[in-house]
């Protein structure tokens, strides 16, 4: 299992950012994915998910209304759209999924929303 993020990076508030995750070594149509973030000094925490299918989705109330989690199955990809951006949504994003109880886990990409 290999799961590969990209689209952080440095951005003002009120800015937006699409994260992508792309997944590989399994058959991603069958499994929930999920965003996580951490922000320094604190604990790592669920942003977002989305059924194996794509029909629901799950969000952290502070970012309901402005993030948007989507999957392509077809690109074994699943996106994080981020929009209204806020200081305190800095940290490393994370996407994850479980197969067989085990949680698989991207390096994470870096965002920063500062003036």
């Amino acid at each position: 299992v290999q799961l590969v993020e990209s689209g952080g990076g440095l951005v003002q508030p009120g800015g937006s950012l699409r994260l992508s995750c792309a997944a590989s070594g399994f058959t991603f149509s069958n499994y929930d994915m999920r965003w996580f973030r951490q922000a320094p000094g604190k604990e790592r925490e669920l942003v977002a998910g989305i059924l194996s299918a794509g029909g629901s989705t799950n969000y952290k109330d502070s970012v309901k209304g402005r993030f948007t989690i989507s999957r392509d199955n077809a690109k074994s990809t699943v996106y994080l759209q981020m929009n209204s951006l806020k200081p305190e949504d800095t940290a490393v994003y994370y996407c994850n999924t479980v197969r067989w109880r085990l949680n698989y886990w991207g390096q994470g990409t870096q965002v920063t929303v500062s003036s």
